[in-house]
């Protein structure tokens, strides 16, 4: 190894942490009982969110060491980072290990298909059951049901106030029990009240669906993101989780494309079409929960099982996925993985004011699309398309803002930018709003049909936003809690919008549409603060740290009782 860089003191910060060494790997490494030098810092190698995304990078070379320079590399640092004795797979720890660009892209690979891809497909089971209402809308549900827009509204309500009551409460108990067992266990009964919607009587029976599917549902997405942060880098979880909430988008592709079989069987054993619909994708979804037992793991040193009982990973693999997620991150040894959140710690993640500004974007940033999408195609049958059509219809904003959200999320870890971003989104949404609300009555249903599409083609923040709230976490016990608590604001802002709508204001809901100009313009304010809030905690702490002796530093490590984001050395996602 060529010599170290010395003096060299890593931040825990990912916008600190650098590429590796071109240098290649020697033959020995820390397994054999060999030590190796410290990795040097080295400026000329493309920064890691390009390395990040499946590491196709053609100037790193696949025999080079991949292993990343961290506080592990530096003595002085390095104890006071060291996972706790408890940490499930501290087994697997070794600060002396290194491996290669090609060992890493192998487990890479292996991580995509049985943890990615496998949220993707649960993703997709979980907004089947939530969604499936708008296909039953194009089949006359609410007139078979006896119900108006306004019963629509509340039967919407009931289940994300149920949703949003159940986000941190689920939370608490994965973390308990693992996401492992409570993930499964959510999807396999949510799936069968899903399903008993085709017994459907009336007012009461539905609104009665509409909360135990929300209490159900309700910490599934936060579960999710906890488990996908025991394999995945910081860089590399944003991406992810873009492929998370891609299978939500495409679940209202493949939506319409099934409502448009099942809702032919309208009269078939003398039953209206979206019985058949509500019954048919709960035992789909309920499918996917049963496998889903089979499916999920731990964390990267637990995978075997009777049923799998090579496990997942070789035992040289187990030690690059946990020490590259270390070296990336060092808080994820704080906790174990069936390790229960006490009061105490929830109360202190609670009162984290660093992260309120993430949760008041989360409260109302995706307001001005929520009820053209929610009513998109009750609104597509008021401008006087058919019950297939209309399912069909809503296809192309679904892929549109697919492919615009993927666009968005890697732009954001490339450009390390997430603030700018959020702006630009409103921007998007403005002159379509604007739009909505003045054109004439006279336009064509086809023009409407148009606008409405490129306001939903829009590139959501949502996954950006989820990795910025658990990058700026930094503790696996704020992490927990931020996760919840900012998925509860989204589901506060689906409560604001599913009343924005109402039944004296359609068919072309002009009032509501100005209610939603104010609220976009909102929301660029409010993402311009956080870049200026964050901009200004981190040249406080910068004006700090820079202001203490080297023997300061050392004494504030060796005496801190900071944790996670409070610490001096640790700067914010911007």
């Amino acid at each position: 190894m060529p010599e170290p860089e010395k003096d060299v003191i890593l931040s825990t910060s990912d916008t600190d942490v650098k590429n590796a060494t071109s240098t290649s790997l020697k033959s020995t490494d820390s397994s054999n009982g060999a030590k190796h030098e410290p990795l040097p810092l080295q400026e000329d190698l493309p920064p890691p969110t390009l390395a990040s995304l499946w590491r196709r990078n053609a100037k790193v070379d696949p025999n080079a060491v991949a292993t990343q320079p961290s506080v592990y590399d530096d003595p002085g640092r390095a104890k006071y980072f060291q996972p706790r004795p408890d940490y499930e797979n501290l087994h697997r720890f070794d600060p002396d290990f290194r491996w290669t660009w090609a060992e890493e892209k192998k487990v890479l690979s292996k991580i995509e298909w049985r943890v990615a891809a496998w949220a993707a497909i649960a993703f997709f089971a979980l907004d089947l059951d939530r969604s499936n209402i708008s296909q039953a809308n194009t089949d006359d549900f609410l007139e078979d049901m006896g119900l108006n827009t306004n019963d629509y509204n509340l039967g919407n309500t009931v289940s994300k106030l149920s949703f949003l009551l159940a986000e941190l409460p689920s939370q608490l108990i994965s973390k308990k029990i693992g996401p492992d067992r409570w993930i499964p266990a959510q999807m396999i009964l949510w799936s069968i009240v899903a399903g008993a919607q085709f017994w459907l009587k009336g007012r009461s029976s539905f609104l009665a669906c509409r909360a135990l599917i929300g209490l159900l549902q309700g910490g599934f997405i936060p579960d999710v993101i906890l488990y996908m942060s025991y394999f995945y880098k910081g860089t590399e979880l944003p991406f992810r989780l873009a492929i998370f909430w891609m299978a939500n988008r495409l679940t209202d592709v493949v939506a319409p494309l099934l409502a448009y079989g099942l809702l032919r069987l309208r009269g078939y054993h003398g039953y209206e079409g979206w019985r058949w619909l509500f019954l048919i994708e709960g035992i789909l979804t309920l499918i996917i929960g049963i496998w889903s037992v089979f499916m999920m793991a731990p964390s990267p040193t637990q995978t075997k099982s009777w049923w799998r009982p090579k496990g997942w990973f070789t035992e040289r693999e187990e030690k690059i996925m946990v020490n590259r997620i270390l070296r990336d991150d060092p808080s994820k040894g704080d906790m174990h993985n069936r390790q229960a959140i006490t009061f105490k710690l929830l109360w202190k993640s609670l009162c984290d004011f660093d992260l309120w500004p993430l949760y008041a974007i989360g409260l109302t940033f995706g307001i001005p699309a929520g009820p053209p999408d929610q009513y998109l195609t009750l609104t597509l049958r008021q401008l006087g398309f058919d019950t297939f059509n209309s399912n069909l219809l809503s296809i192309p904003a679904q892929v549109g803002t697919t492919i615009n959200m993927l666009i968005m999320t890697w732009v954001s870890e490339r450009i390390n930018q997430r603030s700018y971003l959020g702006v630009f989104v409103q921007l998007w949404f403005l002159p379509c709003m604007v739009a909505m609300a003045t054109v004439p009555d006279s336009v064509s249903k086809w023009a409407r049909f148009a606008l409405v599409t490129v306001l939903l083609s829009y590139p959501t923040p949502h996954p950006m936003q989820v990795g910025w709230c658990s990058r700026n976490s930094n503790t696996v016990r704020t992490r927990t809690v931020s996760a919840a608590l900012y998925n509860m604001a989204v589901q506060l802002q689906a409560i604001i919008y599913s009343n924005i709508y109402l039944e004296d204001d359609k068919p072309l809901y002009r009032r509501g549409n100005r209610v939603l100009i104010g609220i976009c313009v909102l929301n660029i304010f409010l993402y311009l603060f956080a870049k200026a809030y964050y901009t200004w905690r981190n040249k406080q702490r910068e004006k700090v740290w820079d202001g203490l002796s080297v023997e300061q530093k050392i004494d504030y490590l060796d005496t801190t009782t900071d944790e996670g984001s409070k610490r001096l050395d640790f700067r914010f996602a911007l």
